[in-house]
């Protein structure tokens, strides 16, 4: 009897304790690898890092070619520019003009 009276004496401090530290690592095993956790602020971090810098790449590139376009309205319209798109469309070239074909660049690079 004594032997599990000196159990319970012992457990009513060990056990609060234990739960208090289960407790802390519970709550701080999730603050850092959890849903919302340390871990996944990081990556979303670095993930939007990334999409604004495509966002300021596809802005650059939307502001070029409204700027060409601009120039193809009728009331600002730059006659180079419409004999160059002409020719591009209809696939028309002069008889003294040497043609060089060349493959089309995709974000600075050739195919």
């Amino acid at each position: 009897m004594s032997i599990a009276w000196e159990i319970r004496s012992r457990a009513r401090f060990i056990l609060p304790r234990v739960l208090a530290v289960c407790t802390v690592v519970y709550f701080a095993y999730h603050a850092v690898e959890g849903d919302r956790g340390f871990l996944t602020w990081l990556a979303l971090k670095q993930e939007l890092a990334q999409v604004r810098t495509a966002q300021a790449e596809l802005r650059a590139e939307r502001d070029e070619l409204q700027g060409r376009v601009s120039l193809l309205r009728p009331d600002n319209l730059d006659p180079d520019l419409l004999e160059e798109r002409a020719r591009d469309v209809l696939n028309y070239g002069r008889e003294s003009e040497v043609i060089l074909i060349t493959p089309r660049r995709k974000n600075g690079t050739e195919n």
